[in-house]
């Protein structure tokens, strides 16, 4: 199998800021207070489901606007600067199907570039340039709806590396994946030379990783070293799995 592309984007130390960071919806507080300076590369955001994982993540990304204090990426508040979100970062949604809006691989990995300004031909160029990377040219012509699910993944990743950002998301991007599959896109993913923000319940995606957010209820438990946080985060993931409290019923 021919190695996915590499990045032209040089590797950058990518700062992500939060200050008094909060989001509420309907009276009901889905963060509250987060608070930290982090300067990494690869950066993980762990914590139990209804967390707060993917609300952050689109924080992050300019994609909604917090209800109170502020959230930078690069001295940047994407959500009141969208044009250059355009440059500055990229997002994987966990469901590709929510991600994926054209019928063809080539026009999906294409609007992202007319989005950002470019014409009709460096748009196309562009896009052909990418699958050829990724060692996939023949899915040009290719219908989405007959790719398999971890396929449609690749044509997202394939779509936010062809925009080039300085940063990806990745929101629970390996959830409902096969092993090998898997396996597949952490390999394209460690190619990539931007930054990483990977958002998981899973300690084991986030090998390698620099920097960790672990979050609680919608609050920080712990920022620092991956390797002291994950460990952390297992201990006490591995205490509550002993516990009963799935059978205690809601009042």
């Amino acid at each position: 199998m021919r190695e996915p592309m590499k990045s032209s984007i040089p590797i950058a130390m990518p700062d992500l800021t939060m200050d008094g960071l909060c989001y509420r919806v309907e009276e009901k507080d889905i963060l509250h207070g987060l608070t930290a300076s982090i300067r990494d590369n690869r950066i993980g955001i762990v914590g139990r489901n209804g967390s707060g994982k993917s609300t952050l993540a689109r924080l992050i990304t300019g994609l909604i606007s917090p209800t109170a204090g502020t959230v930078r990426l690069n001295g940047t508040d994407l959500s009141h600067n969208r044009k250059a979100a355009l440059s500055e970062v990229g997002i994987l949604f966990q469901n590709p199907d929510h991600q994926i809006i054209f019928p063809t691989v080539e026009e999906e990995i294409g609007f992202g570039l007319r989005q950002q300004g470019r014409t009709k031909d460096d748009a196309t160029a562009t896009t052909q340039h990418v699958l050829d990377q990724f060692g996939k040219p023949h899915w040009a012509q290719a219908h989405v709806s007959t790719l398999s699910q971890g396929q449609k993944h690749l044509v997202c990743l394939m779509s936010v590396v062809a925009m080039r950002p300085n940063m990806i998301v990745l929101d629970e991007p390996f959830t409902g994946l096969d092993i090998p599959t898997k396996a597949q896109l952490v390999r394209y993913l460690s190619h990539y030379q931007g930054g990483l923000i990977h958002i998981t319940h899973d300690p084991a995606d986030l090998a390698g990783y620099g920097q960790v957010i672990w979050l609680e209820k919608g609050t920080l438990t712990a920022v620092g070293d991956a390797h002291a946080v994950l460990a952390d985060y297992t201990a006490e993931m591995t205490k509550q799995g002993g516990l009963d409290d799935i059978s205690d019923l809601s009042s």
